[in-house]
């Protein structure tokens, strides 16, 4: 059960304005004027308010939520009361570390490739957008940041990346990925399935294939996949996303158990909702989107993408020691459900 603060603040979660005297009646109002209701919020009823600015991409400016919380404290924006989860960063746990991230521009990747240059990594930021990682690049501009603009479904990038290590290679992110349109094996297109599986599944297995030798020749290396719930369950997306998430559970276990005694942990982590707009090609399959929509009620909350950076640095710094060949839920606890 959420705790109804007695001062609302942005980092209020949304249920914490709904439940509360003044807030509740506030928050409607907004949300009637926009259009919608509390009803659509689903999972996100569970994030700061804060969190809306990023997930609704510019349809709810920073200016919006300021006025709610000033409309609730007699205009005036108070301080936070430091009850929400704040990022604490681990001095130097990557210093001397050269680590590449994939999908590095955006989401989850962005956030791991920050964290990773904040613990002391020189980080090798891949993406295929080029002007992300260049963003990424100049907002870390005291760190170590090495921006490469590659699509992983090309092999030959692949050997640009391995060129811009410069021959240290510690730890890999493989976060890069895209979604399916939801669509059931039934109406699935050869298109959809071949361009899910060249992201997911063959440029992750490509990039860790050739990082694998550089490892294995310094006895030492950590190395995590982003799989998914979707990985986990059947009830998560459609089906070429779904089978690779599963195959790239497949690649994690398979890996850990080859170079357990090479020094080289494997480990996956398996994302629930999260607030990153990973892309989704096409429109969504009238179908596919039936079904799943009865499935996310049992999305408990919806995640940042700091959230599971945490997760992910952890597991690739030597924090993570004994941990190999785990899929480890990252999604505030769906898969018990």
């Amino acid at each position: 059960m959420s705790r109804t603060p007695a001062t609302l603040t942005a980092s209020s979660t949304i249920d914490q304005w709904l439940g509360h005297p003044e807030g509740g009646p506030v928050l409607r109002g907004f949300l009637a004027q926009a259009g919608t209701d509390e009803a659509a919020l689903g999972p996100a009823r569970s994030m700061p308010l804060q969190q809306l600015v990023a997930l609704s991409q510019g349809a709810l400016p920073q200016a919006a939520v300021d006025d709610l919380v000033r409309r609730v404290n007699g205009g005036i924006i108070p301080e936070a009361d430091g009850s929400a989860w704040q990022e604490r960063p681990v001095a130097g746990r990557f210093e001397g570390r050269t680590v590449i991230v994939t999908g590095a521009g955006s989401g989850i990747g962005r956030a791991t490739a920050s964290r990773v240059a904040r613990e002391g990594g020189r980080v090798i930021a891949v993406d295929i957008a080029a002007d992300r990682i260049e963003d990424l690049t100049a907002s870390l501009d005291d760190y170590q940041v090495v921006p490469i603009a590659a699509d992983l479904t090309d092999a030959e990038a692949v050997a640009r990346i391995i060129a811009g290590t410069e021959g240290r290679i510690d730890a890999l992110a493989n976060v890069a990925g895209i979604n399916d349109d939801f669509s059931p094996l039934h109406e699935v297109s050869d298109a959809m399935w071949s361009r899910v599986f060249a992201v997911n599944v063959e440029g992750l297995m490509r990039l860790t294939r050739a990082v694998l030798p550089v490892m294995l020749d310094a006895g030492r290396g950590s190395i995590v996949n982003v799989a998914s719930e979707a990985g986990l369950r059947g009830s998560a997306s459609g089906v070429a996303y779904t089978a690779s998430k599963h195959a790239v559970v497949g690649i994690t276990r398979s890996a850990a158990f080859m170079y357990a005694k090479d020094g080289v942990r494997i480990n996956a982590v398996a994302p629930g909702g999260v607030a990153t707009g990973i892309p989704m090609p096409g429109t969504p399959s009238a179908f596919g989107s039936a079904r799943l929509e009865a499935a996310r009620v049992n999305i408990p909350s919806i995640a940042d993408p700091a959230h599971l950076a945490a997760t992910i640095t952890f597991l690739l710094s030597d924090d993570g020691v004994n941990i190999n060949g785990a899929i480890l839920p990252s999604d505030g606890g769906w898969s018990a459900v």
